[in-house]
């Protein structure tokens, strides 16, 4: 099997790693997910392929066995949220790279106003800012369940903890505005009136 000490690759590269289409893709994601370098995003890919392949491979069993692995496997894919709970095994097949990126911790951290930009929840996290119920958790990369996800919150130790700190007031009323937006105009202009 090797030595446990031997560090392998997590991932495969693309067949074709200079097509420009591929690059652009692959740019686009790098940008919108605050991603590190290609391998992050190649890591995300063959953990997709092995997701499709374990689906794949449920569907050439005889239907006795298959029944019971496909329910474990969808319950597995639900809890860590990247399924909702009644999918069938072709949402399985039916899944993208955006799927996984989502269900990253640095993206739950942007995406619930505890930070200005992804760049900025990859910094915190790092930093040791970030922590899930009473761990913290310092790898931007951690794929985060759905049973944890309102645990999300500053860590009690860090400086952000403080509701008067600069970066929390910032978060606070960038999530404010996006809340404002996200409403009909019509009650915005009611509270404005009022």
């Amino acid at each position: 099997m090797g030595d446990p000490r031997k560090k392998r690759k997590k991932y495969e590269t693309p067949r074709h790693p200079w097509r420009k289409d591929q690059i652009d893709v692959e740019l686009r994601l790098i940008g919108e997910y605050g991603l590190r370098n290609k391998r992050e995003l190649w890591r995300y890919k063959t953990m997709l392929s092995q997701i499709r392949g374990i689906a794949r491979s449920l569907l050439a069993k005889g239907e006795s066995e298959r029944v019971k692995a496909e329910k474990e496997y969808l319950q597995k894919l639900s809890r860590i949220g990247v399924l909702p709970g009644e999918a069938s095994i072709d949402d399985v097949l039916d899944l993208d790279i955006k799927g996984l990126l989502e269900r990253r911790l640095q993206t739950i951290v942007y995406r619930g106003g505890l930070s200005r930009s992804v760049h900025q929840a990859r910094q915190l996290i790092s930093h040791g800012h970030i922590a899930i119920g009473n761990r913290v958790v310092s790898i931007p990369s951690y794929l985060v369940q759905k049973a944890e996800e309102p645990a999300i919150k500053y860590s009690p130790h860090s400086a952000l903890s403080k509701v008067d700190h600069p970066v929390r007031k910032a978060s606070v009323a960038r999530a404010a505005g996006a809340a404002k937006a996200r409403r009909a105009p019509g009650e915005v202009e009611e509270e404005a009136a009022a």
